[in-house]
């Protein structure tokens, strides 16, 4: 199990004590062209957590890979380049763009920003055009805001994604108490924190019954206990996101805390907690779980986690 950072929680070149913490080091969302992101106000505190409307920030492809690139492969962590644009097509002439670099260890395919015009093409589309321009281990990033989470997981998986980060930000509000309008200058954002926890959690058992690939969780996690939840709906390995605004060294806290708390539960590895959501509870026969009209769903409590 890794700890990583969500993408856009931490700026490795301003702070590299602190990438330093994590097991991997994933980059704000990179595109084809230079973006000034959204006009301010773009950040506010709510009571359930954090909301966002940066609107993909950044210098574009070329100045981060003859620029950035080589400073963060000096960290000598594992980077991993989150991309995004609005199209397919974008998505695929960044993987080509990346796909030559020894210094890129994963791409994170960034489908479902909250806060930008969406792609028209379908996830499977996304993935389908990235897949043929690189063989780097590719991420689809999913939103949660789609009727059926696993059905898009399951059609990235099978246009080619070696994983899956879930989630991103769900679509949410805040108004300024005194004049009762939109604290963002776009209106709404993006919501992380707390309240995306259980979302995120939902996702990951949903995702990990259909699928098998690797599954990065993100949302709310800040505890120990957190993380080992996710682990046990399915999740390889986990990011932190809005606690790092709060708490830098939350991932060496983290780090100590887990590890104490599963030689507490006495389980002797995180090999003994991953899928232990999926499997039927002491004491209840295969034949008394029922779903969608009595049919038992094998996924949910089968084959498709092994522990």
């Amino acid at each position: 199990m890794r700890l990583l950072n969500a993408s856009g929680c931490l700026d490795a070149l301003a702070t590299p004590e602190l990438a330093a913490t994590l097991d991997a080091f994933v980059t704000k969302t990179v595109t084809p062209v230079p973006r000034a992101g959204n006009d301010p106000i773009r950040i506010t505190d709510v009571d359930s957590g954090m909301l966002n409307s940066i609107g993909l920030q950044n210098l574009g492809i070329e100045v981060f890979v003859t620029e950035s690139l080589p400073r963060l492969a000096a960290l000598n962590i594992p980077i991993w380049v989150s991309v995004g644009g609005f199209s397919a097509d974008d998505h695929a002439r960044l993987c080509a763009r990346l796909d030559a670099e020894p210094d890129v260890a994963t791409i994170e395919l960034n489908v479902s920003c909250p806060n930008v015009h969406a792609p028209a093409e379908s996830a499977w589309e996304i993935v389908a055009a990235a897949r043929g321009q690189t063989t780097k281990p590719l991420y689809a990033k999913l939103s949660p805001n789609v009727p059926d989470i696993a059905a898009v997981a399951t059609a990235a998986v099978g246009a080619g994604a070696d994983g899956l980060t879930l989630v991103n930000t769900v679509r949410g509000m805040a108004l300024d108490p005194r004049s009762l309008t939109p604290t963002l200058a776009t209106g709404s954002g993006g919501l992380s924190g707390p309240a995306l926890r259980p979302i995120a959690l939902s996702a990951v058992f949903a995702c990990a019954s259909t699928t098998d690939v690797p599954i990065v969780a993100v949302g709310g996690i800040s505890q120990s206990a957190h993380v080992l939840e996710f682990v046990a709906a399915g999740a390889s390995d986990v990011a932190l996101g809005t606690v790092l605004f709060a708490e830098p060294y939350a991932a060496e806290r983290l780090r100590a805390e887990v590890g104490a708390e599963l030689e507490q539960r006495g389980f002797a590895s995180f090999d003994n907690v991953r899928g232990l959501a999926h499997r039927i509870p002491s004491g209840i026969q295969a034949d008394e779980v029922a779903v969608d009209g009595g049919e038992m769903d094998h996924r949910a409590v089968g084959s498709a986690i092994s522990s």
